[in-house]
């Protein structure tokens, strides 16, 4: 959740006029320390204020044709199992992400797990319950939840002080291990229409294609259902593989706003079954990819990256976890 803007005093890589968008995503994990950083990337607002992905295979002055250079540093791939992650570091960023997804409604969680998420996360910031230095209501400056009150954070002081001698890492595991059950932990919606032109929304995440109507779920089409999936227009379709009982295959059709987010969730559901499914990436025009697009997932996979995770050989490195109250969405990278 860290932001960047272009500057004068910049690396001489990013004042390259063809500068592609890998220069500045590893000048961002070269700044944070992160050596496991293929599940996040970099965003930016195009013109109509829709978030896209900075495409690191093409130049950045390709991707923003107006406007400031603002990118936001953001979990792209959600990991379905955190406690795979090799360092403490790749840990903590992740939940610096979803603590923002939850402040912000993104993450949606009841009153029980906003007061457990919230207890872990005070204990990985301000250690060890003191009943000298932690008096009166200490966690009210913090943010756990888009309407706060004051039960929730009494709930979450009562908690804390159970946690004597829990290190931060492991804090922030315990934090990950209760996040990732949550039903929309990694669920990257799109606004859209049924066939029958009723408001639904379509998730991407790890294991699939979710279909939600009014906030609740009304079915999943898992990554090996899908046979191929593809726009046309602003219209997405995928196309399912027949059933136990069923001799055909069926395309399912929906209606997404406009040419562009039908495209920029075609390319979602691209690099999230590549990611998570495939060993490696898999050169155009096969499997999921449609006829004449040059677009493919360019980055490692999870098995590969967990491979790589795998051979990190360097001691944990040092760093602080920034108080909340100073933390902000905002937070320039150079600050």
């Amino acid at each position: 959740q860290h932001k960047g803007a272009r500057s004068p005093s910049a690396s001489p890589c990013l004042q390259q006029k063809h500068a592609r968008g890998q220069v500045l995503f590893d000048m961002v994990c070269e700044h944070l320390n992160l050596l496991e950083k293929d599940y996040f990337g970099l965003t930016f607002c195009d013109s109509d204020s829709q978030k896209n992905w900075l495409d690191p295979s093409k130049e950045i002055k390709k991707q923003i044709r107006s406007g400031p250079w603002n990118f936001a540093f953001t979990v792209k791939f959600y990991p379905p199992d955190p406690a795979q992650l090799t360092e403490d570091i790749t840990r903590y960023y992740l939940c610096l992400q979803l603590r923002a997804d939850i402040i912000t409604g993104r993450l949606p969680c009841s009153f029980v797990t906003h007061a457990l998420l919230g207890s872990y996360a005070v204990q990985a910031e301000l250690g060890d319950y003191d009943a000298e230095e932690h008096v009166g209501n200490y966690v009210s400056d913090l943010r756990f939840a888009p309407n706060q009150t004051r039960e929730l954070e009494e709930r979450i002081m009562e908690l804390h002080k159970t946690y004597r001698g829990m290190t931060p890492g492991e804090a922030e595991i315990h934090f990950l291990e209760n996040a990732k059950k949550l039903s929309m932990y990694g669920v990257d919606l799109h606004h859209a229409k049924d066939s029958e032109g009723i408001d639904i929304m379509l998730g991407v995440c790890a294991n699939g294609l979710l279909i939600y109507r009014d906030r609740l779920r009304i079915n999943r089409f898992a990554w090996p259902k899908i046979l191929k999936i593809s726009y046309k227009r602003s219209n997405f379709y995928i196309k399912i593989r027949p059933g136990e009982y069923e001799q055909f295959e069926s395309t399912i059709g929906f209606k997404l706003p406009n040419h562009r987010s039908a495209k920029r969730l075609w390319k979602v559901c691209i690099e999230h079954h590549t990611f998570f499914r495939l060993v490696s990436p898999e050169p155009p025009p096969k499997g999921f990819l449609v006829m004449g697009s040059k677009f493919r997932y360019s980055g490692r996979t999870q098995a590969q990256t967990r491979q790589a995770s795998a051979l990190i050989d360097r001691p944990a490195p040092f760093f602080e976890r920034s108080s909340s109250k100073r933390y902000t969405m905002s937070r320039s990278l150079d600050g």
